[in-house]
């Protein structure tokens, strides 16, 4: 960014249910706190969330609106506040606060808290960089304060659960005390060997959430697609499942798990939405007899471990997008996304985590499936969005 230039290009939403049009002359974002720092954009990555806000109407809280929650690119002003980060950084942003339009990424400039971002090792590409960032907090968090996982024997990670729980009350968003102090009792937090089933295999937040459960020694049930992303799956050991169950018959899949699990199955993570979180919430049930399924362990099961034995501790699903409206039976979660970016101490164990699970090869990036040009492309990435072209893998907007 010159000394001079004060415009900049962006991709507005002028209003519900139209697309994205480009302003090629729009304000540079300003820097306002000591945290912050100017990120200039080389790389966007497309989410679902940014063709399904305009066309259903939410989380678009204002008009205009500049979209995007994930990016790339290298810092052009630094912040005062830290010194982990310089001007010419190659790093990705993460931008889970989506009310400040000065954070989102259509556009050529970016502003971030510098808790929010991760410095890229050499090893990932910028296209990879921008692609995984949204699926890893939501993942992290959903296992971590969701479902008590620690991560603290992963690559020297957090427990954020015990950190969040530490924290002054007082701090925490009001909308997400509930689920940060009193979602999980500390007694009920996963045991090594537990099975954790997640419903909707193929998405990011999945591919991410299977790989970090297994990184905490837990046993994962994935649950997709086995004729289109199967294999995608079975590619890369880091990648795979403890069991995958193929989700184009819900009602034997409910089975399926409940078998594989002996009826035991505590935790649970819907990645797809309300209908598929009512099935899990069944594999969830603790009646053995239920729907006539008959509990056995099946050949090939692994050794039986504490985690198998026989309890009354509750169960938990977590609802990315969304849960049963039936509130009896399993805890319902949803995701404290907000602590990223309003709690710095969340953010920063979060960031400095990813980059030495990066670093060190332990966390696989998502397939990138394809690279529109510019932000001029991102309408037409959009589209092969809807028409579900993009699938078990991630696409991508090269800006420069």
């Amino acid at each position: 960014m010159t000394r001079t230039q004060h415009t900049q290009r962006v991709l507005l939403l002028p209003a519900i249910k139209r697309r994205y049009e480009l302003d090629e002359s729009h304000p540079i974002p300003c820097v306002l706190k000591e945290h912050e720092t100017l990120v200039r954009t080389e790389v966007i990555g497309l989410n679902p969330v940014d063709w399904k806000a305009p066309d259903f109407g939410f989380g678009i809280p204002t008009l205009p609106y500049i979209p995007g929650r994930e990016l790339v690119g290298h810092i052009t002003i630094a912040s005062s506040e830290s010194s982990r980060f310089h001007v010419g950084d190659r790093v990705a942003v993460i931008s889970t606060d989506y009310r400040d339009l000065r954070k989102a990424a259509y556009q050529d400039y970016v502003v971030s808290s510098h808790f929010n971002l991760v410095r890229l090792p050499g090893n990932i590409s910028s296209e990879q960089g921008a692609a995984i960032g949204v699926a890893f907090v939501t993942g992290a968090l959903a296992l971590a304060i969701c479902l008590g996982i620690d991560f603290s024997d992963v690559a020297d990670g957090p427990d954020l659960l015990q950190r969040v729980r530490q924290t002054d009350p007082d701090v925490l968003p009001a909308d997400v005390h509930e689920e940060c102090l009193n979602g999980i009792e500390e007694i009920d937090r996963p045991q090594e060997g537990e099975w954790v089933a997640i419903w909707g295999g193929s998405s990011t937040c999945a591919f991410i959430i299977n790989q970090l459960a297994r990184l905490a020694r837990l046993r994962t049930i994935v649950v997709l697609d086995v004729e289109k992303h199967g294999r995608n799956l079975a590619d890369n050991l880091a990648t795979r499942a403890h069991f995958v169950v193929d989700s184009r018959d819900p009602q034997r899949a409910v089975a399926i798990i409940r078998s594989v699990t002996g009826g035991r199955l505590r935790f649970a993570v819907d990645t797809v939405g309300r209908s598929t979180s009512e099935y899990l919430a069944q594999c969830l049930q603790t009646n053995p007899q239920r729907d006539g399924v008959q509990e056995r362990t099946p050949p090939g099961t692994p050794p039986t471990l504490a985690a198998d034995k026989p309890n009354n501790m509750p169960s938990h699903l977590v609802g990315l997008n969304g849960l049963p409206k039936q509130s009896s039976g399993p805890v319902h979660h949803g995701v404290p996304v907000k602590l990223f970016h309003e709690l710095p101490e969340v953010g920063e164990a979060l960031v400095t985590w990813l980059e030495r699970l990066l670093r060190s090869g332990l966390l696989v990036p998502p397939r990138i499936l394809g690279i529109v040009d510019g932000l001029e492309g991102i309408n037409d990435g959009l589209d092969r969005m809807r028409r579900a072209e993009i699938s078990g893998g991630r696409l991508v907007a090269r800006l420069r």
